[in-house]
């Protein structure tokens, strides 16, 4: 291993998806995960195709680079197992209801004096201190509550988006909270509970683009939604569909002369950014005219000859032989234990000394229970007595 968070051990007490994306980046960073799962094990891991029980294809792609450890903390012995390793480990990360975390006697009050410098991360629906502090979340429910599923057209019906954008961002925001009160504790010593509200994420992501005119007091015009979004769409073509991000007056005057239509920049209501802010409706309609009458590859050879900000749009099934995505490596087989060959996403990023990498594949439920009560300092008769009570599960053969 070499990567940045080498030597960094997390306890991973997460389901679903926002804290194992979390711990997954940090995994692929270099630090050694250990996922704490109940003995049912993470609720997604049978979401999706799979070859077998429990190895479904989301669970796959945002599990690997750690072990798992099946522990039933229901169970005293198994409760005091975690305890043991709690002490051992620089960074907590749970996505478990705080009230639910202080009946099991585990929340960060009840636990800091166990290990004073562990960074305890809880990722929660809502912030602690609202009304809303235990209130259940999942994705669905906080794009909701955030608005994203409000933003459609006047026309549209309310819908989510179609990938777990709350559940995803969440877990990115976690991770990146990681790396600060690691950076912190490594200059101050000291650790620090960190809370990451879904909700109030979401919602600072949502407002940055559309609180508009109500960001001043008094507003000077009204939170810009369906507007907004009504104009930011593909434009059609003549077979088919087509992304064009046109942004600054140096680019539109570009655009409408490739196109053959200088003169509409000598329009008033187009001539500037702050005019055509206010009759996008206008502009709009003048591009879907224009591009609607050529097919798409036209306008894709002809615009980025003209550095024309422009994007094919990509099927799932395209994405998977991407000329781009090729070259760069951004796909990986790999040859699991169980699972048989898989394809993986190798990289999202590039460094030039600590590249971060998958460092395991992704763990059957309780695949490394024995060895990791060895490694926090469990005699066999000890870890084998955790498992005859089933305070403790390993995987099955």
């Amino acid at each position: 291993m070499s990567g940045p968070l080498t030597g960094v051990r997390v306890l991973d007490m997460t389901t679903a998806l926002s804290g194992p994306v979390s711990t997954h980046i940090l995994g692929d960073m270099g630090a050694d995960i250990i996922k704490v799962e109940p003995p049912e094990g993470d609720s997604i891991r049978d979401l999706g195709p799979a070859r077998h029980r429990g190895m479904g294809a989301m669970f796959m792609h945002t599990n690997r680079s750690k072990r798992s450890i099946v522990l039933d903390l229901k169970i005293e012995a198994g409760r005091d197992a975690f305890l043991r390793l709690l002490s051992q480990t620089d960074v907590f990360v749970c996505n478990i209801r705080p009230k639910a975390m202080a009946r099991l006697g585990l929340a960060y009050d009840q636990t800091v004096a166990l290990n004073p410098e562990l960074i305890y991360v809880n990722i929660v629906g809502y912030g602690s201190h609202g009304p809303y502090g235990d209130k259940p979340a999942y994705d669905d429910l906080i794009q909701a509550a955030a608005g994203i599923a409000s933003l459609r057209a006047p026309a549209d019906p309310a819908r989510y988006t179609p990938i777990a954008l709350a559940d995803r961002i969440s877990g990115i925001l976690a991770a990146n909270a990681v790396l600060g009160a690691l950076y912190h504790r490594a200059v101050q010593g000291k650790g620090q509970h960190i809370e990451i509200p879904m909700f109030e994420s979401i919602a600072s992501l949502v407002l940055a683009d559309h609180m508009a005119g109500a960001t001043f007091e008094p507003p000077v015009g009204p939170p810009v939604f369906h507007r907004y979004a009504s104009i930011r769409r593909p434009f059609q073509t003549q077979d088919g569909f087509l992304c064009m991000m046109v942004l600054t007056d140096r680019q539109w005057r570009e655009f409408f002369a490739t196109v053959g239509r200088p003169e509409v920049m000598q329009d008033e209501r187009f001539s500037t950014m702050a005019n055509r802010t206010g009759h996008l409706e206008e502009l709009y309609a003048t591009v879907s005219e224009i591009l609607a009458s050529r097919p798409t590859d036209h306008w894709l050879a002809c615009l980025e000859a003209a550095d024309i900000p422009v994007a094919r749009i990509e099927t799932m099934e395209s994405l998977l032989v991407h000329p781009h995505l090729r070259q760069t490596g951004f796909f990986e087989m790999i040859d699991h234990p169980t699972e048989g060959r898989v394809r993986s996403m190798a990289r999202t990023s590039t460094w030039s000394v600590t590249q971060p990498e998958a460092t395991r594949h992704t763990p059957r439920l309780g695949e490394h229970s024995r060895e990791i009560l060895a490694e926090a300092g469990f005699s066999e008769e000890e870890a084998q007595s955790l498992f005859d009570n089933g305070a403790v599960k390993g995987c099955q053969a």
